[in-house]
């Protein structure tokens, strides 16, 4: 075999293991923006697509489709008047706990709908929110979730609470958290009791 020949063997084979590494590579990184991107959203589209490529696609189209909106920072005046509004839910919520969880998810969509956020379907909601609110998206569906089965059913208190509590962190990252006034800080610690331990459906 000349010289000539096992150099061009040598590149071939250089090649061969090179590309693959490389387009490995590439993938591990766009993968790496994707899971950062999306945080905890990623593994769950990951796990209710059931195929991995699957679900990237999904979420690349999302950014895509993510284009036309116009979200908005809320200016000091209107993050106050929620954080205001949301404090005046806490406080129902001790005596008429369904209705207040009826009130947080209102509130929660009003603050939506003033920052650019489609408020018609859950669904298109979830998607939207997953760009920039990945990481409280989940206590959206919980809340969501729950409030949708004491619209019709019997639940508990706990549920209720916990509803609440989904609810505030998502809304509390659409005002821009630590910048809520120190009055609905104070009402956020404050504990969600009510005398009676469970609730029915909410009127």
């Amino acid at each position: 075999m000349s010289t000539e020949t096992v150099m061009w063997v040598a590149v071939i084979v250089g090649v061969m293991v090179v590309v693959p590494a490389v387009g490995f590579f590439l993938l591990r990184r766009r993968r790496d923006r994707l899971r950062e991107r999306f945080g905890p959203e990623y593994e769950r589209t990951v796990a209710a697509a059931g195929d991995r490529r699957a679900a990237e696609r999904e979420l690349r189209a999302r950014r895509t489709r993510s284009g036309p909106l116009d979200i908005q920072p809320l200016d000091p005046e209107s993050r106050r008047g929620y954080a205001d509004r949301w404090a005046a839910v806490q406080e129902r919520f001790v005596n008429e706990p369904g209705p207040a969880v009826s009130e947080a998810d209102l509130l929660v969509r009003a603050v939506m709908a003033k920052r650019g956020y489609s408020t018609e379907d859950f669904a298109q909601q979830a998607s939207d929110l997953s760009l920039r609110h990945s990481r409280t998206l989940e206590h959206y569906r919980q809340a969501h979730e729950i409030s949708g089965r004491a619209a019709g059913s019997w639940v508990s208190i706990q549920e209720l609470r916990q509803a609440m509590t989904h609810y505030h962190a998502l809304f509390d990252d659409l005002i821009g958290g630590d910048q809520r006034p120190l009055r609905a800080r104070a009402a956020a610690r404050a504990p969600l009791t009510r005398p009676h331990g469970t609730a029915g459906p909410r009127r």
